[in-house]
């Protein structure tokens, strides 16, 4: 049975005028990490790379002067590029610009201020003894795991119980395996040359078309779920507040639930690929490993850890924050631009896809001494000397991440309670690929066993 009849809502990734089909080029070069060969070329052609893809030009920006130039400066006249993803967030905040964006993430700012993470933490610990019991039960086994589907089911387990006031009214091993099929670029490019060469493709429940009917059903159901404990301050009364009120005709309810595809996708892949990587990283540096374990003694020792106890881990919090230093999930920011511009001396034309190279800036050694060194130490303290937009885990500007900072508070209380009762054991290769598509994948994902300590 063929799949042409479905290409057009689920195969956008993998088209040929998508800027992800066209970066799958990167590949070529280290199939094991593209980034290379944007670094090369960085190197070799200087910090504005203009490259002609077939029919389209595409620029690479590789400076942080450059990336607030595109970011901050004249960020209204650079705007989001999301082809080919509506099928995951719909028409949620995360795709908008301008002002309707401002209209639609005005109404959800509150859940995410800083004073909201006290209240949300029980609600985080509650989601990580969960997990804890499971990986109790695969250490006394010794069975191995991937370690993403593992962070990213506790991920939207956290989202689940603090946002929403739900527990999650899905399997979240399927909902990951459907999602991680579309979002994988090089399995639309080849679904996509299959077709064009008249191949048949059999239909299965991890086939692009299948994985995105299946997300579809995700949010209905969480708005459908009993709450736990009918609590007024959640993200989730905020969204159900702001349906309902007359003067704000664009957020329906079909934008409510786009906006909890945005939480549930968005909000749980970057903090699931921040804790896999960070648990492969003090796999390998077990000094680490064991300065987290030391310092979760002695700031909360017996007790749950709290939101003053979150300020006192810094070696925890600097470990995450070098992490997504290392492995950014958002390897790069794609911008379209709607007027023409100079940015570096070169010509910028409209509908130029524009990629803000975050991953190159994290390991550029100009602005980050012994780039591809884990050294935790170098957040410790004060980063008065950081060079500003060197760093952008969560983007930058006033369209950065909305979650970033929970997003922290999240992995930085996981990782501490994890490592402090289990030792994770990488079983992969050294050093693990990563794919460099929507956001910075490992290649294969991170095979993992692990042993729980006394």
């Amino acid at each position: 049975m063929t799949i042409q009849q479905n290409l057009g809502h689920t195969q956008g990734l993998g088209e040929t005028n998508s800027i992800w089909f066209k970066l799958t080029l990167l590949s070529k070069g280290n199939p094991d990490n593209p980034m290379q060969t944007l670094q090369m070329m960085a190197d070799r052609y200087g910090p504005v790379i203009t490259v002609n893809m077939a029919d389209q030009r595409v620029v690479f920006l590789t400076e942080p002067e450059h990336f607030k130039h595109v970011l901050v400066s004249k960020a209204d006249d650079y705007i989001k590029y999301f082809d080919g993803l509506k099928p995951v967030f719909g028409k949620s905040m995360i795709t908008h610009d301008g002002a309707l964006w401002q209209k639609i993430r005005m109404p959800q700012q509150p859940a995410f201020h800083p004073d909201m993470f006290a209240e949300y933490i029980p609600y985080f610990l509650q989601a990580i003894h969960t997990k804890m019991g499971l990986w109790s039960k695969l250490a006394e086994t010794g069975e191995e795991f991937e370690m993403v589907e593992q962070t990213w089911t506790l991920a939207a387990d956290m989202i689940c119980k603090a946002l929403f006031d739900r527990d999650m009214p899905f399997n979240p091993h399927v909902v990951f395996k459907c999602v991680k099929t579309y979002t994988d670029v090089m399995e639309h490019k080849a679904i996509r040359m299959r077709v064009l060469h008249g191949d048949d493709i059999k239909m299965t429940d991890e086939n692009a078309a299948k994985a995105m009917e299946l997300w579809a059903n995700v949010p209905p159901a969480v708005f459908a779920q009993n709450p736990n404990e009918e609590r007024e301050r959640t993200l989730l009364k905020m969204i159900e507040a702001v349906v309902a009120d007359p003067s704000v005709p664009e957020f329906d309810q079909q934008q409510a639930i786009d906006e909890l595809k945005q939480y549930l996708w968005a909000g749980t892949e970057t903090t699931a690929l921040t804790l896999a990587w960070a648990l492969y990283l003090t796999s390998k540096n077990p000094d680490a490993a064991n300065r987290i374990r030391k310092e979760g003694e002695t700031v909360y020792g017996d007790r749950e850890p709290t939101a003053a106890d979150y300020s006192a881990l810094a070696y925890t919090r600097a470990v995450i924050q070098e992490t997504m230093r290392i492995y950014p999930p958002i390897w790069g920011l794609i911008r379209v631009a709607t007027k023409p511009d100079i940015i570096g001396g070169k010509e910028i034309k409209p509908g130029d896809r524009v990629v803000i190279f975050a991953y190159g800036a994290h390991h550029n050694p100009r602005f980050w001494p012994e780039p591809e060194e884990f050294r935790p130490e170098r957040w410790m303290g004060s980063t008065k000397g950081q060079v500003k937009y060197s760093y952008l885990p969560f983007g930058g500007g006033k369209r950065s991440c909305i979650g970033g900072a929970m997003s922290q508070v999240e992995n930085t209380l996981a990782l501490s309670m994890l490592l402090r009762r289990f030792r994770p054991e990488y079983l992969g290769k050294e050093p693990p690929g990563f794919s460099g598509t929507v956001t910075l994948t490992p290649k294969g994902g991170l095979k993992f066993r692990v042993c729980e300590l006394s």
